[in-house]
């Protein structure tokens, strides 16, 4: 008896120590956390190219091509208008994180009172939120890519380096974005099968903190390319 005691006990310190107490922080909250900072030196070497190649032309944006003498024209409306979708959707991010923690899985009323939402609504919710601005992205890649071939206003990633550290930048970022998607697909999977454990919420913990970064970056990447130019 006292051995199978002291297994059970053993047990439940490993879980403690993976998934937090209250008195101490989750393991894999705190590696996350680790993992996302150099992520973050990732992005930083990214705005030292930018500033550097901007410190040596005198024209900023750079023209579109040694025949076209006009800088490039940014969509910064458009980009604008995603960018307010995106940092919303770490609004509903953190909703269902809300959710999650005060047990809440599913909503508990009528589908349009968001009021009763769970964990599942908010997070599809930012699902869409997400997809719609990779979607921008896309579709104003799809432009700029055009317009370059047509003679007119656009880029591409080897028309400049102007272009080439725009399309590296924001396409960089675009693919953290879409990897955001992803575990929030991986993650509502796993939330539509078994018990909703701690295990769980540790896994919606880590994953808003993922977003949550990711639009923290593109705030600072809006600001720099689109704002500040």
């Amino acid at each position: 008896m006292a051995i199978m005691a002291s297994v059970a006990t053993a047990t439940t310190l490993g879980k403690n120590r993976a998934h937090g107490s209250l008195t101490r922080p989750s393991i894999v909250s705190v590696g996350t956390v680790v993992w996302l900072s150099s992520e973050l030196m990732f992005f930083a070497a990214l705005f030292a190219i930018y500033f550097t190649i901007r410190s040596v032309n005198t024209t900023w944006p750079m023209p579109v091509s040694a025949k076209l003498h006009d800088a490039v024209k940014l969509d910064v409306p458009f980009d604008g208008a995603i960018t307010i979708i995106l940092v919303l959707s770490s609004v509903t991010c953190q909703l269902g994180v809300i959710a999650a923690e005060e047990r809440r899985l599913r909503r508990s009323g009528p589908i349009f009172d968001i009021t009763r939402w769970g964990l599942r609504e908010w997070f599809i919710l930012t699902l869409i939120m997400g997809a719609i601005f990779v979607g921008g992205q896309c579709l104003e890649y799809s432009k700029y890519v055009s317009d370059y071939q047509a003679g007119e206003n656009g880029m591409t990633i080897s028309s400049s380096p102007y272009g080439s550290i725009f399309f590296l930048a924001t396409g960089f970022h675009a693919l953290h974005v879409t990897g955001g998607l992803f575990a929030f697909v991986f993650l509502l999977l796993r939330l539509s099968k078994g018990r909703f454990t701690p295990e769980k919420i540790t896994s919606t913990i880590v994953v808003s903190y993922y977003w949550h970064f990711v639009d923290v970056v593109w705030i600072g990447l809006f600001s720099t390319i689109f704002l500040i130019q």
